[in-house]
């Protein structure tokens, strides 16, 4: 969920709906999973972040914080679990066309044209593009990693 107003005009009210729906509900879900992860002593949890995890904005700044978020949240439960062999990482996804961004070679273009330059790969990613991170975090390949996130934007973030 997303809300496009500028940091000094953002409501109070769209705050705390983004807040409860990206961040609030992952903490809550995390830890009614954790807990059935702990009686079994083992089990992987692979949260969903943003490349806004690690990037600030001026426009969003709701949703790059509950991002940035979830990869503190991600990290501290990795550390709060380790023990008990559940692991807990996150895949923080660049620019993915879904319907949230759908709607920008149309109604930004010149900012869809800024973004698509910048992405290494030349192209917008699909949901179907962080199957593989999903599928390695959640496999025996992945046990001795916790509390990681893995960026899977094309290449957006090291231009």
């Amino acid at each position: 969920m997303n809300s496009r107003y500028t940091c000094e005009e953002f409501p109070e009210e769209a705050w705390d709906r983004i807040m409860a729906t990206n961040l609030d509900a992952v903490w809550l879900l995390c830890q009614q999973v954790g807990r059935h992860m702990l009686m079994q002593r083992s089990g992987k949890i692979i949260n969903i972040g943003s490349m806004y995890s690690i990037f600030g904005s001026g426009v969003v700044p709701s949703y790059s914080t509950t991002k940035g978020g979830i990869v503190q949240l991600t990290k501290s439960l990795a550390v709060g679990w380790a023990k008990d062999n559940i692991n807990v990482n996150a895949i923080l996804p660049g620019w993915i066309t879904t319907n949230l961004t759908s709607g920008m070679p149309n109604n930004d273009p010149e900012r869809y044209r800024k973004v698509s330059e910048r992405i290494a790969l030349g192209k917008w990613g699909i949901p179907e593009d962080l199957a593989g991170a999903a599928i390695f975090l959640a496999s025996s390949a992945s046990n001795y990693i916790t509390g990681s996130s893995i960026v899977v934007d094309g290449g957006y973030s090291v231009n």
